[in-house]
């Protein structure tokens, strides 16, 4: 199969407890567009009027509360972010928010921060570096790793 054929992930859906909290969330921390509600029960929204990246409902989780961390299910979804710039000021906006950041590392290939929505569902926000940064073992695989840095500076760069 050519490069061309390949499918790729193009959105998430979500289970929400509270359908308006978590479109305040995408919307107004995360900096997505409203693209479409679908009666009182779902919504649908996106960057760059794409038809939709993330996808909300509470057709089976209206009022429900978060699955615990020791089951299965999503471990997170994660945004990439265009440049470091564009990253900074998300995570700001995150912190601004009142999100607690949990992790942050310089992976090698990417910087990349972890935080959960309203809902419990794990989000990282990261930036790939340029590709002649990215590390790699001797033997040509990827060397990915999981160096802290610290937050309060990078947070800083956000002026």
């Amino acid at each position: 199969m050519d490069s061309m054929a390949k499918p790729c992930i193009g959105h998430t859906h979500l289970k929400v407890a509270d359908l308006e909290r978590a479109i305040t969330f995408w919307r107004d921390v995360m900096g997505m567009d409203l693209v479409q509600r679908y009666g009182e029960q779902a919504a649908f929204l996106s960057w760059g009027g794409y038809h939709h990246h993330i996808g909300l409902n509470t057709w089976h989780s209206a009022g429900g509360t978060p699955p615990a961390k020791h089951h299965t299910g999503l471990f997170h979804v994660a945004l990439l972010y265009p440049t470091r710039e564009a990253l900074v000021t998300a995570a700001k906006r995150v912190a601004d928010a009142g999100f607690d950041i949990y992790g942050h590392a310089d992976h090698g290939v990417s910087i990349a921060l972890y935080f959960d929505d309203p809902d419990g569902n794990g989000v990282e926000i990261y930036w790939d570096k340029p590709r002649e940064e990215w590390l790699w073992h001797d033997d040509g695989s990827l060397k990915i790793v999981n160096e802290r840095f610290e937050l309060a500076p990078f947070l800083a760069e956000a002026g």
